[in-house]
C-alpha cells in the first residue's frame, strides 16, 4: 500500500480523498493555487506546495508543476479527483510514464471512453443502443447547423471533452445552434483546452440513470446499482439519488450488465461511471462514460456501505475487488444535495465572496466512514470565513442523508436544509428546498425536463409557499418575545423607563411595494417555553437556541423543527427574517399602536435603473458586443461576463439606443456595477 499520494484538486472533492487518505494511514500532499492559499483541503494535508496562480489553466491543468510536486515530496501516487485532468489521457500517461501510480482507470481506458466521441464509436462497435448524432469534430457553426437540420430539431451540442454541464447546449432551431455551437467552444477551449464539438440528437423527456462501475486490474468489473440524476437545471445535476425511483429490478439489471461488459472492453481498472439516458417505457440509450469518481459518489456510497475512494485506492496499489456482483448490497435510500454559490432569485447567477457565516447540519455520516449511516452527511472544501473565488466551479458543500426508504430521506433532506446556515454570498438552498416539496418530486415522476418545465419563467420566493404561514409569523413574535425578555432582566435601568414586556403583538409581514399583511398575536410565557396564539391559531413553542444564534432548534406541538432567524437587514435593521423548509419571511413585531402607526408611512420605491445595464454577478468582462450610439433591440446580445467557468450572456430586455460604455473589456465586475448606460 502507499505511504503517501498526492491529490491533483482543490476544494471538497480534495478533502474528500484526504478523509479517506487518513483513515488508511497514508501521508497526503495539497496542490494549491494563490487563490487557495488559505482553503480548507490546504489545511488538512500533511503537505501543500503552490504549483501557481489563480486561474486554473495556470496551476491545476498544469501536468508539469502537478507532476513536480509530486516527485519533490516523494509521493507514490496520484489521485486526480474530479475535473481538472481527471479524465486527461496524457496526464495519466505521464504519472505512470514517471512511475508513479495514478489512482483512476489507465491512460488507454481514459481515451477509449473519456473522449464522448471516441466512446460513442466504441459503443456502436460493441452493439450498445446510442443516441442518433453526428461523431466528429465540427468545424464551424455553419457546418452546425446543416447538421443539425440533418438530424431534426432539437440537437444537442456538446464539448468532447465536456462534463460538468460545461461546453453543452440544446438547441431548438437554427439561431441557437449557430449560437450554441461559438459558446460550447469557447467553454470548451477554456475549461478543458480541447474545443472539438459534435451534435447529436436531444432525447425529449429523458431520464438521466447511471451505473457505478468498479474494475480491478485483475478483469473483475462489477457494477454498484444505479443513481437516478433527472433533476437537473442546465444540464448540471442539482439532486442526485440512489437508487432511482423508476427504473424495475429487470431493467437495472440490464443496464448494469450492459455497463459492466463495456468497462471489460477497455480493460476498465478503477471507479467509473457509465450514464445512459432512459425513455419511459424503460428502453435505455449509453450516453457517456465518465472515467473518474462522480460528484454524487456519496449516495452510492450509502446504499452499498462501501468507500469508493478506498477501493479506487486498493485497485491502483495492485488488489483484487474484495467483493463479487452477488455481493453488492442496496440498503435504504441515499439523496444529495448540490449546494452552490449561485442566486436562485436572480436566474442562478454565481454568487462569490466571503462566507461571513457557514454553519452546516449536525453531522452523524461521516467521509471514508461506511459503518454509521442512516444520517446526515456535509462533504465541503470551505470553512467558516473562507472566500468563494470566482475563477472555479460553483460548489460550496454536498449535503448527503441517508434513510430507511425515499420519504425518510426526504424528510431527512428538509430538515438538514433548514439548519444549514450560510452568510456572505447566495446559495441554492431556498431552490433545493422547493424541489423537495414539490408533489411531482415527492412521487418520483419527474424527468430531466422537470426543473425547465415547472419553473420555466425563474424562480421566485412566492414558488414556495409554506404548508402553515402562521407558524413563521409564530417563530417571530416567539423570537421577539425572548429578546425582549433578555432586554426587562437587564439591571440598572432608569425607574419609569425600563424595558416592559406584554404579551399582546402585531406581526406585520413586510411584502413587495408595502403590500405588508398584519397578524394579531398573542405570546404567553409558561414554565417550559410559550404559548403563541396567531389569528385563534395556537403554537406550543420550545426552544433552548442560544439568542442571537441564526439557526433556531426547538419543539413545535411537542415536534421538533429547525428553522433560521436573524435580525439586522440592510433594508430593514428592525425586521426578523424567519426562513423555514425554503420558505421567507420579512417581519417587524410591534404593539398594536406600533403597528397602526407603521401603516400610516408612506412607501418609498426604490429608484428606476431601466436604462443601465448592471452586472449581475461578480465575474471578467470578457465581451462588450456594442458600440455608443448603437440601436438595440430586445434580444440582442449586449455583453459577456465569464464566472465560475460559465459564459454568460446579457441581452437587451427592450428596444434601445447605447448611450455612454462604463466598463472596459477584461475589467473585473462587482455584482450591480454599471456596465453601459442607454440614451
Amino acid at each position: 500500500m502507499f505511504k503517501k499520494i498526492l491529490i491533483a484538486n482543490r476544494g471538497e472533492i480534495a478533502c474528500r480523498v484526504m478523509a479517506t487518505a487518513k483513515k488508511m494511514g497514508i501521508k497526503t500532499v495539497a496542490v494549491y493555487s494563490e487563490a487557495d492559499k488559505d482553503a480548507r483541503h490546504v489545511a488538512m494535508a500533511d503537505e501543500a506546495i503552490l504549483i501557481g496562480p489563480a486561474a486554473s489553466r495556470e496551476s491545476y491543468l498544469v501536468a508539469d508543476k502537478i507532476i513536480a510536486a509530486a516527485k519533490a515530496t516523494g509521493a507514490e501516487a496520484i489521485h486526480p479527483g474530479y475535473g481538472f485532468l481527471s479524465e486527461n489521457e496524457a496526464f495519466a500517461k505521464r504519472v505512470e510514464d514517471e512511475g508513479m501510480a495514478f489512482i483512476g482507470p489507465r491512460h488507454f481506458s481514459i481515451a477509449a471512453m473519456g473522449d464522448k466521441i471516441a466512446s460513442k464509436k466504441l459503443a456502436n462497435e460493441a452493439k450498445v443502443n446510442t443516441i442518433p448524432g453526428y461523431n466528429d469534430a465540427i468545424d464551424s457553426a455553419e457546418q452546425a447547423v446543416g447538421i443539425a437540420q440533418g438530424i431534426g430539431y432539437p440537437v444537442m451540442i456538446k464539448a468532447s471533452a465536456g462534463g460538468g454541464g460545461k461546453g453543452l447546449r440544446v438547441a431548438f432551431n437554427d439561431k441557437e445552434t449557430f449560437e450554441g455551437f461559438t459558446s460550447c467552444r469557447n467553454e470548451a477551449r477554456n475549461s478543458f483546452g480541447d474545443d472539438r464539438v459534435f451534435i447529436e440528437k436531444f432525447v425529449e423527456e429523458p431520464r438521466h440513470i447511471e451505473i457505478q462501475v468498479l474494475g480491478d486490474s485483475h478483469g473483475n468489473v462489477i457494477y454498484l446499482n444505479e443513481r437516478e440524476c433527472s433533476i437537473q437545471r442546465r444540464h448540471q445535476k442539482v439532486i442526485e439519488e440512489a437508487p432511482s425511483p423508476f427504473i424495475s429490478d429487470a431493467t437495472r439489471q440490464a443496464m448494469g450488465e450492459q455497463a459492466v461488459a463495456l468497462a471489460k472492453a477497455v480493460k476498465y481498472q478503477s471507479a467509473g461511471t457509465v450514464e445512459f439516458v432512459v425513455g419511459k417505457d424503460q428502453s435505455f440509450y449509453f450516453l457517456e462514460m465518465n472515467t473518474r469518481l462522480q460528484v454524487e459518489h456519496p449516495v452510492t456510497e450509502c446504499i452499498t456501505g462501501l468507500d469508493l475512494v478506498e477501493l479506487m485506492i486498493r485497485v491502483a496499489a495492485g488488489e483484487k475487488l474484495p467483493l463479487t456482483q452477488a455481493e453488492v448490497k442496496r440498503e435504504g435510500w441515499a439523496m444529495e444535495c448540490r449546494i452552490n454559490a449561485e442566486d436562485p432569485f436572480r436566474n442562478f447567477l454565481p454568487s462569490t465572496g466571503r462566507l461571513v457565516n457557514f454553519q452546516p447540519p449536525t453531522e452523524t455520516m461521516f467521509q471514508g466512514n461506511t459503518h454509521d449511516l442512516q444520517g446526515v452527511r456535509v462533504d465541503t472544501g470551505v470553512t467558516d470565513g473562507g472566500e468563494i473565488p470566482m475563477f472555479y466551479d460553483s460548489m460550496i458543500a454536498k449535503l448527503i442523508v441517508h434513510g430507511k426508504d425515499r420519504l425518510e430521506a426526504i424528510a431527512k433532506m428538509r430538515e438538514a436544509l433548514n439548519g444549514f446556515v450560510i452568510r456572505g454570498i447566495s446559495s441554492n438552498i431556498p431552490f433545493q428546498a422547493a424541489l423537495l416539496a414539490h408533489p411531482k418530486f415527492v412521487a418520483g415522476d419527474f424527468n430531466t425536463g422537470f426543473i425547465a418545465e415547472n419553473y420555466s419563467k425563474g424562480f421566485f420566493a412566492e414558488d414556495v409557499p409554506h404548508e402553515d404561514p402562521g407558524f413563521l409569523v409564530a417563530l417571530a413574535a416567539y423570537q421577539n418575545r425572548r429578546l425582549r425578555d433578555r432586554a426587562a432582566g437587564i439591571t440598572g435601568q432608569l425607574p419609569g423607563h425600563s424595558v416592559k414586556v406584554s404579551d399582546e403583538y402585531t406581526v406585520v409581514v413586510l411584502g413587495k411595494e408595502g403590500q405588508n399583511k398584519a397578524w394579531r398575536v398573542t405570546v404567553i410565557e409558561g414554565a417550559e417555553g410559550a404559548l403563541v396564539t396567531v389569528n385563534g391559531r395556537a403554537y406550543a413553542l420550545q426552544s433552548d437556541s442560544r439568542l442571537g444564534a441564526i439557526r433556531l432548534e426547538g419543539w413545535v406541538d411537542g415536534k421538533p423543527f429547525t428553522a433560521q432567524l436573524e435580525r439586522g437587514l440592510p433594508k430593514n435593521p428592525l425586521a426578523l427574517r424567519v426562513s423555514h423548509n425554503g420558505s421567507q419571511i420579512d417581519a417587524l413585531v410591534l404593539s398594536p399602536r406600533a403597528a397602526e402607526l407603521h401603516q400610516l408611512m408612506p412607501y418609498k420605491a426604490p429608484p428606476d435603473l431601466s436604462k443601465f445595464l448592471l452586472s449581475p454577478m461578480p465575474g471578467l468582462l470578457v465581451d462588450i458586443a456594442v458600440q455608443p450610439g448603437q440601436k438595440v433591440q430586445a434580444g440582442e446580445k449586449l455583453a459577456v461576463i465569464e464566472a465560475m467557468k460559465m459564459e454568460n450572456i446579457l441581452f437587451a430586455a427592450q428596444d434601445g439606443v447605447v448611450g455612454k460604455i462604463a466598463a472596459s473589456k477584461g475589467e473585473s465586475l462587482a455584482v450591480d456595477q454599471i456596465i453601459l448606460e442607454f440614451a
